[in-house]
This record gives C-alpha cells, sequence and structure tokens, in this order.
C-alpha cells in the first residue's frame, strides 16, 4: 500500500538535487536554486497524470482540504454534508473554516449514501464532500446530480485514493476540487504533503495565494508580491516535494502490483461462505490499496479482525477505531476545542451529542479492511493468503 515501501535511488537523486541548492523552501531564491524546482515539477506531473488543468501542493492533506474549502467561499454559517466513515482530518477542515460539518450514512460502498445526502440538504448546505474511502471511490454519478440539481459545491476528499478513477477520471477531478494526502502511509508519499487539484483557474489563484500567506506570486521578486487575502502557511517543502516527484513516477507499477496481488486475497476470501465485499461503482477504477470485505454478523467480524492480528496480519476493524468512524469519535461529539467555537457552530454541534448513526453501524461493525502491501513477496502473498482465510473461517 504505501508508496514508502519503494525509497530508493529515484528519491535520493531528487532529494539531493535540492541539496546540492542548499534552496529547500518552494518559493523564491530564484538563483541560487539553479532551475531546481521540485514542487513545480510535481504538480506539472499531477495534472499531467491525472489530467487535470491545475495542481497546487500543500504540507498536508489536511491543509490541502482547508485550503480547497477556503478557495470555494466555504465558511461561517455553511453547512458541508459529509460521511461518518472517514479519517478526522476530514470533519477537523470544516471546523477550520469555520462551517458545519453535516454527517450522514454511509452504505455499502463504504462511502456516502445518496439518498442520505438528497435527505440531509437544507437551505444552509453549500458543499456535498464525499470522501473516497480506502482506495476506492463513490457513487459520483448519484452525487454529482444532486450537486447540480441543488446548486451545491462538491469537494471531493480522495486523500487515501491517489491513482483510483470513476468511468476513466482521477478521483479528486470530477468535482469543483480534489485533494490528496502525500503522508508517510499514502500511495505515493512525500513523506508529509498534500495536494488540490481543480479545473477552475479562479479556485486555483485563490489556493496558489492561500498556501503562502495570501502571496500572489507575480513577479519575480518575493519581496514586491502583494497579499490580495489573507492567507496561512500551508507550504510544502522542496525536500518533500523531491520524494513526491519520484514516487509519482512510480505510480502505475504501484497500482499494478496492488491490484494484483488484491485479486489473489479477494478470490481466495470469496470461496468462504458468508463473505462478502464492499461494492465498488466502478471496480476497475479501484487502486486496491485495501481489501474490504463483510461478515455476516458484527460479533464475527470482530473475532475475525483479531484473529488477523494475532495471526501477524493488519486488520482494521474501523467500528472500534477512534480515529475512522464516528461511534468513538468522543472530542468530535461533545465539542472539545481548544478555541471554542462559534455561537451557530456550537449549537449546530448539539445535536451529535445525542444522533445515532444506525444504517452506517450495520455497516461499519461487519466490515474489516486489510491493506494490501507492494513489497510481498510470492511465498509472503500465500502465507498471508493461508493465514487470513484460517482467521476469517474460525469466527465463522
Amino acid at each position: 500500500m504505501p508508496g514508502f515501501e519503494f525509497f530508493g535511488a529515484e528519491e535520493r537523486k531528487e532529494v539531493n538535487d535540492v541539496l546540492e541548492t542548499g534552496i529547500m523552501m518552494r518559493y523564491g531564491f530564484d538563483g541560487a536554486r539553479k532551475g531546481i524546482w521540485k514542487a513545480k515539477e510535481l504538480e506539472a506531473e499531477m495534472c499531467k497524470k491525472l489530467d487535470v488543468q491545475y495542481a497546487q501542493l500543500a504540507s498536508s492533506g489536511t491543509a490541502a482540504l482547508t485550503t480547497a474549502m477556503a478557495a470555494l467561499g466555504l465558511g461561517a454559517g455553511d453547512e458541508i454534508i459529509m460521511p461518518t466513515f472517514t479519517f478526522v482530518a476530514s470533519f477537523e477542515s470544516v471546523f477550520s473554516v469555520g462551517a458545519t460539518p453535516v454527517l450522514v450514512d454511509v452504505d455499502d460502498t463504504l462511502t456516502l449514501d445518496p439518498k442520505a445526502v438528497e435527505a440531509a440538504i437544507t437551505p444552509r448546505t453549500k458543499a456535498v464532500m464525499p470522501v473516497h474511502m480506502c482506495g476506492a471511490m463513490a457513487d459520483m454519478d448519484a452525487l454529482v446530480a444532486i450537486c447540480k440539481k441543488h446548486n451545491l459545491i462538491l469537494l471531493e476528499d480522495a486523500c487515501q485514493s491517489f491513482g483510483a478513477s470513476y468511468k476513466g477520471k482521477a478521483l479528486g477531478t470530477i468535482g469543483d476540487a480534489g485533494t490528496f494526502s502525500f503522508d508517510f502511509v499514502k500511495t505515493i508519499t512525500c513523506a508529509e504533503g498534500g495536494g488540490i487539484v481543480t479545473n477552475n483557474k479562479d479556485v486555483y489563484i485563490k489556493c496558489d495565494g492561500y498556501t503562502d500567506h495570501g502571496h500572489d506570486h507575480i513577479g519575480n521578486d518575493r519581496g514586491l508580491e502583494q497579499h490580495p487575502f489573507i492567507g496561512y502557511n500551508y507550504r510544502i517543502s522542496e525536500l518533500h516535494a523531491a520524494v513526491g516527484l519520484a514516487q509519482i513516477r512510480k505510480l502505475d507499477k504501484f497500482l499494478e502490483i496492488q491490484r494484483s496481488t488484491k485479486k489473489i486475497f479477494k478470490e481466495a476470501l470469496a470461496a468462504i461462505p458468508g463473505v462478502t465485499f464492499r461494492r465498488l461503482p466502478d471496480p476497475a477504477g479501484d487502486s486496491a490499496t485495501f481489501l474490504s470485505f463483510f461478515l455476516p454478523e458484527a460479533e464475527q467480524a470482530r473475532k475475525a479482525a483479531a484473529a488477523m492480528k494475532a495471526a501477524g496480519l493488519a486488520a482494521f476493524y474501523y467500528y472500534d477505531n477512534n480515529w475512522h468512524y464516528i461511534r468513538q469519535w468522543d472530542h468530535f461529539k461533545q465539542g472539545q476545542v481548544l478555541t471554542p467555537f462559534a455561537p451557530g457552530l456550537k449549537q449546530a454541534m448539539e445535536i451529535y451529542k445525542t444522533k445515532e448513526f444506525p444504517a452506517s453501524d450495520a455497516i461499519i461493525s461487519r466490515n474489516i479492511s486489510t491493506p494490501i502491501n507492494l513489497s510481498w513477496s510470492e511465498a509472503e502473498i500465500k502465507e498471508r493468503v493461508e493465514k487470513m482465510v484460517n482467521a476469517v473461517k474460525s469466527a465463522l
């Protein structure tokens, strides 16, 4: 799964290019950097790889989400519909711009249930944010249709799904903007980093400035740049961008390995009565970073996950996980923040102290997700498949 498994000479070469100039900041120092602009190169590679017009790097996936929301004009009083199953950074970013997260159920795609989205729309709804979890896609046709019908912004959180696609279009490029994470355990890594993509020039220009204190980046003298608006320091460094530049050039190989390996695991599990799999709206677009499957009952899934872990296998039972599912997001539900929410946001968040999501519970409680690594040998794959099958069978 993570690109760091294939860290080698290519990454070292790109990093050394930066070290030899000594210019590790992505902006300025034009002469001293001797033509080395790794962040610009990576952004160009992203545009080419994803077939999108504009890309802007940021210091993390969280920074990318916050930047995209600001550039899209999302803020105080605006409701952003998002799923109950995601990483906590999704709602952290909503809070960071003062907007209100409206959580709705997921379905067996492990992403937003379009029917739940439609039911949650109010006069204050400004955007829908599908999160393409565990390497695969939401039902984008349905979500695009809903956003067009209600004149809503569609912001794709594709932080876990770089390289995945939906009906021939890269995830992140279908909505008004899309975001990615390039942290240490993502499909490609910068060690730390993130990115925003869009086909809207105005959104791109705002992202470009917002990540760098509002600088307009016009001209080649940093001291003469203007500040059309207030921004923040969400810059990526040249060192991080250099790692990502080498990684993105390996993406096709990463995807090939993951898809081949996942197929072996899935075929083995498919032979076990009672095992079903995550529904993929476009199976061909799956990046195959995870294999996600269901058992008939929650306790069976919990037991199987424990057995997999005991056998030395990675098994994410998200129902009991406080990073990815609302059930144990106590800090979210209780509004535990260091700086108080604005009154309107504080009031809107009161609902989550008691709100339940039985439809999501019924899905997530029966789900196990296991990552597909890049570095396994054929022998290791065979051994892991056998252990996984035995662990799952022991729970049924």
